[in-house]
Parts: structure tokens; C-alpha cells; sequence
């Protein structure tokens, strides 16, 4: 995907601005960061989880090799 310029953001701007209008244009927003930041915390929840995975493997590898 090619980078959004600042002539683009406000060719986008503009036109959500026609479509939804003024008054819904803020809730938009706040919907928008709200989804946002709910897929960072799930992505960043999953990654943990896998991490913490690996950790508990390496370290049952470890005890296997002392044994």
C-alpha cells in the first residue's frame, strides 16, 4: 500500500466530511481510535500468549537436556 500523503488525508478529510457530515464526523473519529486501539491490545494479547509459549518450551528443553 503506498504511503497517504497530506494532500490525500485532506482529499479523504473532505469527502468523509460530505458523507457523514459535520455532527457524525466525531463519533466516526472516536469509533475509528476505539476499534483501533482494541485490535492493538487483542494483537498485542496474542503475541504475549504465543511469547510465553515458547518461554514455557525452551524451558522444558532445558530440564530434558539436565536430566
Amino acid at each position: 500500500m503506498p504511503n497517504i500523503g497530506v494532500p490525500g488525508l485532506i482529499i479523504i478529510l473532505i469527502i468523509a466530511l460530505i458523507v457523514f457530515g459535520p455532527k457524525k464526523l466525531p463519533q466516526l473519529g472516536r469509533a475509528v481510535g476505539q476499534t483501533l486501539k482494541e485490535f492493538k491490545n487483542s494483537t498485542k494479547d496474542i503475541v504475549d500468549d504465543v511469547a510465553e509459549e515458547f518461554k514455557l518450551e525452551d524451558n522444558e528443553a532445558d530440564t530434558k537436556k539436565k536430566i
